[in-house]
């Protein structure tokens, strides 16, 4: 198989979430078990939210937790988190259909579908960074306003 012609900058070009599982790809393959256990934690995330369990999100995700997304939220805390994403987004989640997980170390990218409890649904792509298999950071890559649950359930 012959490798792609596509520069890093044709690659961001082409959206974030290509650039970034380009990257992955690029550098190469981690070990096995620290790759798949990550990418548990980060599925054991994604049911916390769909079973509405703080406790078992908050137990997946490191003190020095932050979040950022393009809704105004650059490296927000964990309790600002908690506070400005999961308690008003919360209600609205019925599940996920991760579409898309990849991992290299402590990296994890994901690509979902999310199923919103009025039967609407929207896709976001998510990079995970984690270490000692907790996520420390979480930056969440979507389009607007229209794809985060509330907004879509309220249509």
């Amino acid at each position: 198989m012959s490798p792609v012609g596509m520069s890093r900058r044709e690659m961001f070009g082409a959206g974030s979430a290509v650039a970034g599982i380009a990257l992955l790809v690029e550098a190469g393959a981690a070990p096995a078990q620290t790759s798949s256990s990550n990418e548990m934690v980060v599925r054991a995330w994604y049911k916390a939210w769909e079973k509405k369990d703080w406790g078992r999100a908050n137990a997946q995700s490191s003190d020095d937790f932050t979040f950022t997304s393009p809704d105004g939220n650059d490296h927000i805390s964990k309790a600002e988190f908690k506070k400005n994403c999961w308690d008003t987004q919360i209600a609205f989640i019925k599940q996920f259909d991760l579409e898309l997980v990849m991992s290299r170390g402590d990296d994890v990218l994901v690509k979902y579908t999310c199923h919103t409890m009025n039967g609407k649904s929207f896709s976001n792509v998510e990079y995970f960074r984690l270490h000692d298999h907790r996520i420390v950071s979480l930056q969440c890559f979507f389009g607007g306003k229209m794809t985060y649950p509330s907004s879509v359930s309220a249509q």
